[in-house]
């Protein structure tokens, strides 16, 4: 069944969103969720409010953002963005990026902004390697508790990521075949030798049952560096919240040295696992 991306524009379609918004992340406090009024009044106003449609009708997902300034230049704040499951492995959550930046683009834009989990593999590479966003900030527990199940267990810290969408890196991004490296096995495979030679600030301890950080992280230094996130966090905040709570506070301390030093967060490398690496390169690179 095909599906169509379009812009929603009545109160009834903004309830439906919410309805959405209660099935994707599961949220049961009203104060998770952004109201159908708010959607609506946001997109008459300067926000964009877009959804995958089907041909029946329904709901696969959706996007919502706010107008906002940064540095004194319009941009666009995506505050949510949710595929339903069983859509999501069908590049779905891609199509509606790119559908909000061809709004933003006709409307003068530069820049859009969105929160999400670093700890996220498949949002990292999504973000990162097939839309070419970069983060230079991290936010420690922005949202506080969440109602979610999918945000249970750890602090809610997030990447802002900043995808600058008129410039040449984004659309080299979005042009690849694929958009990402891949590998087999724990390992990853580097875009050049200078990301192969990057030292991993946190190579895992082991891997098996789960991704295990090491006790110890390396010095940061030099002019690229990776950090690495587990697989399956998800899971790992459900069923082993002490080990995902370590992962979080391990890696809220590299991005946040990393970023006082100046790194930015580049690239993110998946592995075979299900986890993989943010490539940050220093000021000189």
């Amino acid at each position: 069944m095909t599906t169509s991306i379009r812009d929603l524009r009545t109160l009834d379609e903004c309830r439906r969103v919410v309805e959405l918004e209660k099935a994707i992340w599961g949220y049961t406090d009203a104060e998770d969720l952004v109201p159908a009024i708010m959607l609506f009044l946001c997109a008459k106003r300067g926000g964009m409010l877009i959804a995958a449609e089907r041909e029946d009708g329904a709901f696969d997902g959706f996007a919502f953002s706010l107008a906002s300034i940064v540095d004194g230049k319009p941009a666009q704040w995506s505050h949510m963005m949710g595929v339903v499951p069983g859509s999501r492995e069908a590049g779905l959550g891609r199509r509606l990026k790119l559908a909000q930046r061809d709004r933003a683009l006709a409307m003068g834009i530069e820049l859009i902004e969105w929160t999400f989990d670093p700890l996220q593999a498949v949002n990292a590479h999504l973000n990162f390697a097939r839309l070419g966003a970069i983060a230079t900030t991290y936010e420690i527990d922005i949202y506080g508790a969440s109602s979610s199940v999918l945000h249970r267990g750890t602090p809610t810290d997030r990447l802002i990521a900043e995808w600058w969408i008129q410039r040449p890196h984004v659309e080299r991004r979005i042009a690849a075949p694929g958009s990402g490296a891949a590998s087999t096995g724990a390992a990853m495979l580097a875009r050049d030798r200078g990301v192969a030679d990057a030292p991993v600030l946190n190579e895992p301890a082991s891997h098996e049952p789960w991704d295990v950080p090491a006790a110890a992280v390396r010095t940061v230094e030099g002019p690229r560096v990776l950090i690495r996130v587990p697989a399956r966090f998800t899971e790992m905040q459900a069923e082993q919240a002490d080990l995902a709570l370590a992962w979080r506070l391990q890696t809220r301390e590299l991005f946040t040295a990393c970023f006082a030093r100046g790194y930015r967060a580049v690239d993110f490398l998946k592995d075979g696992r299900g986890g993989g690496a943010y490539l940050l390169a220093s000021p000189e690179v």
